[in-house]
């Protein structure tokens, strides 16, 4: 499996040379499996680069797009994804949180020539509704489980169980510790991510955000770090960073915890993530590619101890 960030900020895109070196564009993910089926995690405005490779590369395979929710971050940037507008691409989306989400996989919103001039009816890929009666299913190579995230409006977050035995968990837009009722507890969560080889999760506020945000559906980086700690996936990556969090803000990006404990850090657009990855001594020996147009190879910028 090989995992490759393309979108990985929140709320909002966040563009300009202030943002550069974290990232701009919203929360679009990918994981290729073993058998070279491609999984997208979240249509944020990330995607539109990741069509542009997919049709350099001529991949002619089906899409599948699991969404984590379908806030606007999360689904801008599917009417600028290319291979939609190829007759010959076939896009499977996956069930949402729940029913009232579930509204948009078949009456999608931002196809209404309100908020894009074209209507659903024309575009010219073969759109799919994939369904499944239960919240694990297998796809290519892998089994994908689901869980609910505590979010205003609702979100999911998912578990990939490859063949080769890797495993891949994407959390975002979740509250560690949210006010009123919790929709998932974080010894729920940290069970359903364990013996995860890589963990994303939200981590879009500081401590100095607090505490008008409380509430918001979002958890803070240092909730997130005492998190990996207790989850203990082996590589923990931080991702819907802030808009207005920029590159060189004070205290805005602490180095998250290596040692014993699950290696971090935070995601970057180009970076990708490959298997397999093992421990040796109680450190991750793992190797962060970024794929960089025009270099013809993948460019190491991480090799762990």
């Amino acid at each position: 499996m090989r995992v490759t960030f393309y979108g990985v900020r929140g709320s909002c895109p966040a563009p300009g040379p202030n943002t550069a070196q974290h990232g701009g564009n919203t929360s679009c993910v990918t994981a290729r499996l073993d058998d070279d089926t491609l999984l997208i995690f979240d249509a944020g405005t990330g995607i539109r680069n990741l069509g542009k490779e997919l049709i350099e590369e001529g991949y002619k395979r089906p899409l599948h797009l699991l969404l984590s929710h379908v806030h606007w971050d999360h689904i801008i940037g599917l009417p600028f994804f290319d291979p939609i507008w190829e007759a010959d691409t076939r896009l499977l989306i996956h069930p949402l949180t729940n029913n009232r989400q579930e509204r948009f996989r078949w009456r999608p919103t931002i196809f209404d020539e309100i908020h894009f001039p074209v209507p659903a009816a024309d575009i010219p890929c073969k759109v799919e509704l994939a369904d499944h009666p239960r919240s694990q299913w297998d796809l290519g190579s892998a089994t994908i489980l689901r869980i609910q995230l505590n979010h205003p409006g609702g979100a999911q977050g998912f578990r990939i169980e490859d063949r080769n035995g890797s495993v891949f968990c994407f959390i975002t837009d979740n509250e560690l510790r949210p006010p009123g009722r919790v929709t998932t507890s974080v010894e729920r969560l940290a069970q359903f991510v364990e013996g995860a080889d890589v963990l994303v999760h939200d981590a879009q506020f500081l401590e100095g955000d607090m505490p008008h945000r409380h509430g918001w559906g979002h958890s803070l980086v240092d909730d997130v770090l005492r998190f990996g700690e207790i989850a203990k996936p082996k590589k923990l990556v931080l991702f819907h960073h802030d808009p207005d969090r920029t590159d060189e803000l004070p205290g805005a990006w602490p180095r998250p915890p290596g040692g014993h404990g699950p290696r971090g850090s935070h995601a970057r657009p180009g970076i990708g993530v490959s298997w397999p990855l093992v421990w040796e001594g109680g450190a991750l020996c793992a190797r962060l590619c970024g794929t960089q147009r025009g270099m013809g190879a993948t460019t190491p910028v991480f090799q762990g101890e």
